[in-house]
């Protein structure tokens, strides 16, 4: 059964989220819709990351399985076929191999929020970017957001009603950039809370608009505390925020909870990878999504 990779775009406003809700339409509901109509078959969409709802994305990745060994051309057109009216384009169609995962392959998720810092109202902008009219401090902004850089517990940037086990995680990056009134924050990360990058842009607001200092965002997230959280601070569903890219890695990666060395045989060694055929490298994770460790498997084991 052939596997394709899609590489999506999509307005997220109409939407409830990537994911499919009893509550309203998602991106995933209606890519389901189209590949059923296409080809005649009830197919499972699996996407690399689950945006809340109004989230926007320029490089959303899935995957899908199909019976028919269709041409990458055609899967994409047909799926845009069936999309039409609604905000969602299959940028591409690729086949790959059935050990691809768009999940558990993934190893960075990039974001963007847009602030257009003005004091006139917007345009061609309106439900793409957030106006603030006060004078924004991007420098003070960027200063602050480096303290959030690293592995924390992000309590006090959790949704209350966010399903993740654990609230530790590890943010790789977290730039404000400005261009004359565009201000931009990139973060970067394997995985997010829900709505911790709107409410991690919510409290940099604050400290651009000198209500915080960079200590006070310190005090905010050492807190852990979600009632009192900056992300109370009135963002609206339609966040501005876009899924912008998704880093893959070479190699699967499966939601395993443990690695016991002991059970991968004697005498294999890392140094033998390259030597044998029998024995191949596996990224192993912990229930967190974090990386444990690398080991060294026979293969058919795997």
């Amino acid at each position: 059964m052939p596997r394709y990779k899609l590489i999506v775009e999509y307005d997220g406003r109409p939407f409830v989220g990537w994911q499919i809700q009893d509550n309203g339409p998602s991106v995933q509901g209606l890519l389901t819709a189209a590949a059923a109509r296409f080809c005649g078959e009830k197919v499972s969409i699996q996407g690399a990351g689950r945006t809340d709802a109004g989230v926007h994305a320029l490089g959303q990745v899935c995957h899908v399985d199909l019976r028919k060994d269709w041409d990458e051309d055609t899967v994409r057109d047909a799926l845009n076929a069936h999309l039409r009216p609604h905000p969602v384009a299959v940028i591409a169609a690729e086949k790959v191999s059935d050990a691809f995962d768009a999940r558990f392959s993934a190893l960075k998720r990039h974001y963007l929020y847009r602030i257009i810092n003005r004091r006139a109202d917007l345009t061609f902008e309106r439900g793409r970017a957030w106006r603030i009219a006060k004078p924004l401090n991007s420098a003070a902004m960027h200063a602050a957001a480096q303290r959030l850089v690293g592995h924390h517990d992000f309590t006090t940037f959790r949704h209350a009603e966010c399903q993740a086990k654990s609230p530790f995680k590890t943010l790789d990056q977290l730039d404000v950039n400005r261009v004359r009134d565009d201000v931009h924050i990139a973060a970067s990360a394997r995985s997010f809370l829900h709505t911790q990058v709107r409410s991690m842009v919510g409290a940099l607001a604050l400290v651009g608009e000198g209500k915080w200092s960079t200590d006070d965002l310190s005090i905010a997230l050492y807190r852990r505390d979600r009632a009192g959280r900056p992300a109370r601070r009135p963002l609206s569903r339609q966040c501005r925020l876009s899924l912008i890219r998704i880093d893959r890695g070479g190699f699967q990666i499966r939601p395993l909870t443990r690695c016991v060395i002991a059970d991968v045989g004697a005498g294999f060694k890392p140094a033998l990878a390259q030597q044998s055929a029998l024995v191949g490298i596996v990224v192993m994770l912990d229930s967190l999504g974090q990386t444990t460790c690398t080991v060294i498997a026979d293969a058919g084991r795997v």
